[in-house]
């Protein structure tokens, strides 16, 4: 049974707000992977509005021809939706709209999550859970490959797709290139030395990127009247020319509207310096969050593999503060350049806000990451297991013991999200 509408969530905007564009982004529980996504359609000139879960359950999907929804995990993003907004998505698509998802918004479309496609989701004990960079795909003739010569895009940390009916896959696994890494193991170093079986007994994981070949990685399916699109590759990659060519040819494909000017886009981690006409208290935020990837830098626990994402060592959690540190940044970037400076109380607030989470949250993270660093020189450890019981408490303290987001970072993040969303999206 629905809920009355009385009972919805309102929307992010009016009712009457006008779509700019024919594709619409679903931004919540994305975070990092929501900022990439927006970043790479802005580089290529493709249009498309940001909207929130809320916008969803009130129907603004009949504004739009595409749904696009980036990464992020899945179980979060059902959360968001709730089942009316669930129920919203099946019926835009089912009604003819195209839906587009990448890694864990393609997972969404699963029938482990709101049942678009016959796809399930290999079991985590089956998979190569930690894959990530460069890999070959093998395609099948097909629009979305036009004018891509070498087919050899990024995965980042993907799922695994187990067709249980009738889609069309429109591109396989080939072999992963030699600077790509599974876990924090170098490919193309573990493969020179023969040493994945032993590597794997240690991990205690598939590690040998040999197991994706032949995997399907781009997949197609229906839903009624509509296109369901899934890709466990990212074509949103900072920097990819194959995949911002993937990505105006899927816009092509599904009919959706291109801008003709491209905006240009800058980097994200750890790049930004506040400057004068920026919110006050910004400079205090972007320091701490360029502070916990500097001592990460120092101590040897990750490094940069592009301007958005770090490659870090098994025992941290570097997906989180690669997330923090990107959304803080931006957030500086938009503030600066004047983007919400007409709800300054609204801003106040939010800031303050963030501020009373960002600080105790980093000043706790670096004596974790610190523990953590010495940690490995003595046993082995993984984000979840580690035999010293200070390690255990602060990470459950700040990080829950869900390996989704948890914990205080989930609070912080929730903040500089709702913040950063505003900031992209008011006048």
């Amino acid at each position: 049974m629905r809920k009355s509408d009385s009972n919805k969530i309102p929307s992010s905007h009016p009712p009457n707000f006008p779509p700019s564009s024919s594709a619409a982004l679903l931004w919540d529980e994305s975070f990092l992977w929501g900022v990439m996504a927006h970043k790479a359609l802005l580089a290529c000139g493709l249009a498309c509005d940001l909207i929130r879960a809320g916008d969803v359950r009130s129907g603004r999907l009949r504004n739009y021809t595409l749904l696009f929804v980036p990464g992020g995990w899945a179980s979060n993003k059902i959360k968001a939706l709730g089942s009316d907004g669930i129920e919203e998505i099946k019926r835009f698509v089912h009604d003819g709209g195209a839906y587009l998802g990448f890694c864990g918004g393609a997972g969404l479309a699963t029938m482990d999550g709101i049942g678009l496609v016959p796809v399930k989701r290999r079991p985590t004990k089956d998979r190569v859970p930690s894959f990530s960079g460069r890999i070959g795909l093998s395609s099948s003739p097909h629009p979305l490959w036009q004018g891509i010569a070498e087919p050899v895009f990024h995965a980042w940390w993907p799922s695994q797709f187990v067709v249980d009916g009738q889609v069309s896959v429109l591109a396989t696994y080939a072999e992963a290139l030699p600077d790509s890494f599974s876990s924090d193991v170098n490919v193309g170093d573990a493969a020179a030395a023969g040493s994945w079986p032993e590597l794997e007994r240690f991990y205690q994981i598939n590690l040998d990127p040999k197991r994706l070949f032949g995997e399907p990685a781009v997949i197609e399916g229906r839903f009624g009247e509509g296109k369901v699109l899934l890709s466990l590759v990212h074509f949103d990659t900072p920097g990819d020319a194959n995949g911002a060519k993937a990505l105006g040819n899927i816009w092509r494909y599904l009919g959706c509207d291109q801008q003709t000017k491209r905006a240009d886009v800058s980097e994200s981690l750890g790049a930004h310096n506040c400057g004068a006409s920026c919110h006050p208290l910004m400079p205090e935020l972007v320091t701490a969050v360029n502070g916990l990837i500097d001592l990460g830098l120092r101590n040897f626990l990750w490094f940069r593999r592009n301007s958005m994402l770090l490659q870090w060592r098994r025992g941290v959690r570097g997906l989180e503060y690669c997330t923090l540190s990107v959304m803080v940044n931006e957030l500086a970037e938009l503030l600066e350049m004047g983007a919400g400076k007409r709800e300054m109380p609204e801003l106040d607030r939010s800031l303050t806000r963030i501020r009373e989470l960002l600080l105790p949250f980093a000043a706790k993270a670096q004596g974790l990451l610190v523990r953590e660093r010495f940690a490995m020189q003595n046993s082995h450890i993984t984000y979840e297991r580690c035999d010293d019981p200070e390690i255990q408490k602060i990470r459950e303290e700040l990080f829950s013991r869900s390996k989704s987001h948890g914990g205080l970072f989930k609070e912080l993040i929730d903040e500089v999200d709702r913040l950063l969303y505003n900031a992209l999206t008011r006048p």
